[in-house]
């Protein structure tokens, strides 16, 4: 074993956040905006914490952060839609990271909820709230899918702090 393949251990804590991201960040992730309808208007966060958790009953799941703006929107949201990134929608992603209205960015139509629907993604769930639990310093959102729409492509994918992609391979 060489000196680059040994493991550096650590007790996370307070002062090993940096340590406990850069660790965390060893997971790769596809990356997803999850929209909503309110009554100020369609309201986007893009999140890379999205998970299946059971076919039947269909149940998904994201985490959304407690000290997020954005969050009391989605914590009060009956109906919202999670949309799995294809590669070519990185100016999409940064977009909704920077602003919750960046709709005018994107093609989308609103669903009979009123929850926006963004077009030329990979998958799209339209959800309805089925529970939030305590996450620490974020809440985890189960949602029930209503209803997924999917096509081909490929993914946009985050690793080690960086966005990419699939290669192409044989």
């Amino acid at each position: 074993m060489t000196m680059q393949d040994a493991m550096h251990h650590f007790h996370p804590g307070p002062e090993m956040g940096r340590e406990l991201r850069g660790a965390l960040s060893r997971f790769g992730t596809g990356v997803t905006i999850v929209t909503t309808g309110t009554e100020a208007g369609p309201v986007g966060i893009t999140a890379n914490s999205f998970s299946s958790v059971s076919l039947d009953p269909p149940l998904v799941l994201w985490s959304a952060s407690r000290n997020s703006r954005r969050y009391p929107f989605f914590s009060e949201a009956e109906h919202m839609a999670i949309h799995v990134l294809a590669d070519g929608q990185m100016p999409l992603c940064r977009a909704f990271a920077a602003s919750p209205h960046a709709f005018d960015q994107a093609e989308w139509a609103a669903n009979e909820q009123g929850v926006p629907l963004l077009e030329g993604c990979l998958a799209r769930f339209e959800c309805e709230r089925y529970a939030e639990y305590d996450g620490g310093d974020h809440a985890i959102i189960v949602a029930r899918v209503l209803k997924a729409s999917v096509r081909q492509g490929l993914p946009l994918l985050f690793y080690g702090g960086q966005f990419g992609q699939f290669a192409s391979g044989g």
